[in-house]
């Protein structure tokens, strides 16, 4: 068969819908550097809606949906993939938080988010409480959400705005 397009549905949680993404400097140190950040968890998506709900105290919860064609994005752009948190994805996310280059070129990441929950697990990796192998055996038993993070404007093509759902008010996106 031909003309069959593999796409993904991704899902990003503001407090505003977002039909046109863009690549703005972060205020703070992310996992996989600056970008637009999406997921193809709605459930994570809601989660992230909420938190910037109360950093705003915008009262407003909204997702906004975009469809991804990863098997055309995959033969066109650079993208850094990590399965499952390893030492490779550790490396990335420590360096990434930490302001300092990855030494990749690259237009998107693919990989778990390090929740609040496995960020502290990261911090004693950090401060060389936990070793590299201690700190990987703790982040599997998190629960983890993945994150697509479109470093580039290139990339951003790929991102295709399909629509926006309010969440109801008072929800936090807590299952």
């Amino acid at each position: 068969m031909h003309g069959i397009i593999n796409t993904m549905t991704l899902f990003h949680g503001s407090d505003i819908a977002i039909p046109e993404p863009k690549i703005i400097p972060a205020n703070r140190l992310l996992d996989f550097g600056e970008g637009f950040y999406t997921t193809s968890s709605y459930e994570q998506a809601r989660r992230w809606a909420n938190r910037v709900r109360l950093r705003k105290k915008s009262g407003k919860q909204i997702i906004s949906v975009y469809e991804f064609d990863s098997d055309k994005a995959a033969k066109e752009l650079q993208i850094i993939r990590f399965a499952s948190p390893s030492p490779e994805w550790l490396s990335f996310v420590t360096t990434c938080r930490g302001g300092r280059e990855t030494g990749y070129e690259y237009d998107m990441a693919i990989g778990p988010v390090a929740n609040d929950n496995v960020y502290a697990t990261i911090q004693l990796y950090e401060t060389g409480l936990l070793s590299e192998a201690e700190t990987i055996i703790r982040l599997k038993v998190e629960k983890i959400y993945d994150q697509i993070l479109f470093h580039t404007d290139l990339a951003l093509n790929y991102c295709i705005y399909a629509r926006f759902e309010s969440v109801e008010e008072g929800t936090d996106g807590q299952s």
